[in-house]
């Protein structure tokens, strides 16, 4: 029904039962446009993705997922303007003590990406580490590439280290890394199902000898430069050495350590 004036401009009645017959139709019209023009619903706006900003690694498209949904941005470094980086250790960390005395004695806010596979058997070293300031966060179940795998495969993979370490630490992780990196759409959306709001990655990466390598940009860190610290390998530097010497060229750039959860 089209509501509003019905007869042209210049051509209103001009006689007393034309009047009458118009105002029958007017009340008849007018009570259908009301019926017809209740409060309309109006469903909730898709939400766009959120997507890492300009240099950040991430998937460079600023596009939802088709379901209204939020993916979380893939960020290797954070844009700020406070001179600190960001230190992250995979799974192994070191099981001595020194790497919680260091921890401890710097009052170093570490981040840990655990898997449980990998980490279980230790998870009371673990919690000692966050005892001393670490954070612990999500690296998967079973440190199997997710990319390319179904939905509920990788879904699987990621809320059920969300159960696992709420379990054992009560506490409910809200940043994950994929292994080995791989990632694909699926995996965003699968991690924002589980509670995850940003998925990391590394700019930076402190090798088993103790050099560092960038994936991208120039060769010396930034500020807001996400660093990845490999675990120890059989020939290479102890982790708690790398780390002490990783600390000192950080310190010669005029950085300092910041604690990743306070900007992601």
């Amino acid at each position: 029904m089209r509501c509003g004036r019905f007869w042209p401009t210049g051509a209103a009645p001009t006689t007393t039962s034309a009047v009458t017959a118009l105002a029958v139709l007017t009340a008849v019209l007018l009570t259908g446009c009301a019926q017809s023009a209740g409060p309309a619903e109006h469903p909730p706006a898709a939400r766009q993705a959120r997507a890492a900003g300009p240099g950040d690694n991430d998937l460079g498209n600023g596009q939802g997922n088709g379901r209204g949904q939020d993916l979380p941005p893939v960020v290797d470094h954070v844009r700020t303007t406070d001179p600190v980086v960001f230190l992250t250790f995979d799974d192994s960390a070191e099981r001595d003590p020194r790497f919680a005395a260091l921890i401890r004695e710097r009052r170093l806010p570490v981040t840990l990406f655990l898997t449980d596979t990998v980490a279980g058997p230790a998870y009371g070293h673990f919690a000692r580490l966050r005892s001393v300031g670490a954070s612990l966060q999500n690296h998967t179940l079973d440190h199997r590439s997710l990319r390319g795998l179904p939905y509920a495969g990788q879904r699987a993979e990621i809320c059920g280290q969300q159960t696992k370490l709420r379990s054992r630490f009560g506490v409910r992780p809200h940043l994950f890394r994929p292994p080995y990196g791989r990632y694909d759409t699926t995996t965003l959306r699968a991690a924002a199902d589980c509670g995850i709001t940003a998925v990391v990655l590394w700019r930076a990466a402190l090798d088993p000898a103790g050099d560092l390598t960038y994936s991208r940009g120039g060769h010396h860190l930034h500020a807001g430069d996400i660093v990845s610290v490999a675990p120890d390998h059989p020939t290479g530097v102890g982790l708690s050495a790398r780390t002490e010497r990783l600390l000192e060229e950080i310190e010669e750039q005029g950085l300092r350590v910041g604690r990743l959860e306070d900007y992601l």
